[in-house]
């Protein structure tokens, strides 16, 4: 049997040697090491307080869900839209929570203000809309799969979003109506 070299490339350590040394810590030195991390950086502060969250999403979520919205509409000045922070606040809240219907949340207000902010303030640009769309396209699969059975506290906010997106251009409207119609006809009669 060959030797089992290092493969090029892999570095040595990693998660592979820490584990089977914080296995052998007593639990006050790990809960001393998590207190460090804790302090160490906001999204370790974030991981852990969402992992440790009550189980109807409270204050993490909505902590997250403020992330969202003050891309589109900040407490103060005018939304930055800077996307990809919206986005990334989804995926880390998915990461930290594995809370899918709390995921589901955050897509749909994501969707809910993106389509409220081109109603407001007019036509945008072709990345903006993709970016609404693709968020919509993960609610939907989401809510045909790992959240089907709360469906019925989204399909009113999907109601609305096609509503307010009538009259938008860059064939959003059109994308918006097909998903949400096709969702109603799966889902709607359940």
């Amino acid at each position: 049997m060959p030797d089992k070299a290092k493969k090029p490339g892999r570095k040595s350590g990693g998660w592979s040697a820490v584990r089977p040394r914080l296995l052998t810590w007593e639990k006050s030195a790990l809960l001393a090491l998590v207190k460090e991390l804790y302090d160490a950086a906001a999204g370790n502060r974030d991981l852990i307080e969402a992992r440790c969250q009550l189980e109807d999403g409270g204050a993490v979520l909505e902590k997250y869900r403020r992330k969202i919205v003050e891309q589109f509409f900040p407490a103060r000045g005018e939304g930055k839209l800077k996307l990809g922070e919206a986005r990334k606040a989804i995926r880390d809240y998915r990461r930290a929570t594995r809370d899918v219907p709390g995921t589901a949340e955050l897509l749909m207000t994501y969707v809910e203000n993106g389509t409220r902010f081109t109603h407001e303030y007019g036509d945008i640009d072709e990345r903006f809309y993709n970016s609404v769309e693709t968020a919509l396209d993960e609610l939907a699969a989401l809510l045909r799969g790992e959240a089907r059975e709360i469906y019925p506290r989204f399909c009113g906010r999907l109601a609305e979003v096609e509503r307010m997106s009538d009259g938008i251009g860059w064939g959003f409207h059109d994308f918006v109506a097909d998903v949400v119609g096709r969702l109603e006809e799966d889902l709607g009669r359940q």
